[in-house]
């Protein structure tokens, strides 16, 4: 498996789950920790999005 195939079949899905943990950490009312760094990993989330959104497998790579 090549890195872009990881990168399509893992870090993109895991980049989306940081986001939505993000919303959640910054929505959710008991820990201030997690209300203080939800905006950061938001952001964690969206660069690795960005970065791993954009490595795509050239075209047949896939057929294993």
């Amino acid at each position: 498996m090549t890195f872009p195939q990881i990168s399509e079949k893992y870090l993109e899905p895991i980049s989306m789950w940081v986001m939505i943990a993000g919303i959640v950490a910054l929505l959710q009312p008991w820990s201030l920790f997690f209300h203080r760094y939800g905006v950061t990993i938001i952001l964690v989330g969206l660069v690795g999005f960005l970065v791993f959104s954009h490595i795509k497998p050239a075209p047949g790579e896939g057929d294993e």
